[in-house]
């Protein structure tokens, strides 16, 4: 069992990390990192030279200087599978709405963090857009639900994108 004091000072030390974090990440528009995926989003942006946006709907970072390619970072990790939440099959107007999830942007990469290591990236595969709208549009069809998750392997990224980084 870990010691009760040195558990204490270790988490008044990451809440004080933590804090100072914020108040950077405050001055550059960031109002929330511990909003879910931010941090990870902020790690692939610096990998790939883009532009973390601001807000928690719009993509999630753009080209620098150009904010009209923009991208969808998914995540997983080495063991699990790149998943988006609550895509609607029906009604028509909701399944739209959805799909502008992935339709609004130009880029689609699918990003491998490390199981033990969480903040570190293993891989990142560039899957084209419309391969992945095709897989999205396969998958409604194929649910008998109306409302889905969307989840690919990491095998399926392999397969049908093409690996743009790999850690050494």
């Amino acid at each position: 069992m870990p010691d009760i004091i040195q558990e204490k000072i270790a988490i008044l030390k990451i809440i004080s990390l933590f804090k100072e974090a914020q108040q950077i990440a405050s001055e550059y528009g960031w109002n929330n990192i511990a909003q879910p995926g931010l941090v990870k989003e902020m790690i692939i942006a610096d990998i790939l030279g883009h532009q973390v946006h601001k807000t928690k709907h719009d993509p999630d970072a753009f080209e620098y200087n150009n904010p009209d390619i923009r991208c969808e970072y998914l995540t997983c990790n080495n063991k699990g599978s790149f998943q988006i939440d609550r895509f609607f099959k029906h009604p028509p107007e909701k399944k739209a709405k959805s799909m502008e999830r992935i339709t609004r942007n130009s880029k689609i990469y699918c990003v491998v963090f490390d199981s033990k290591s969480t903040l570190d990236v293993v891989k990142i595969i560039d899957v084209d857009i419309n391969i992945f709208i095709d897989e999205v549009e396969r998958q409604l069809e194929s649910s008998s639900n109306d409302i889905s998750h969307i989840g690919v392997p990491i095998s399926w990224a392999e397969k049908n994108g093409k690996t743009i980084f790999k850690k050494e």
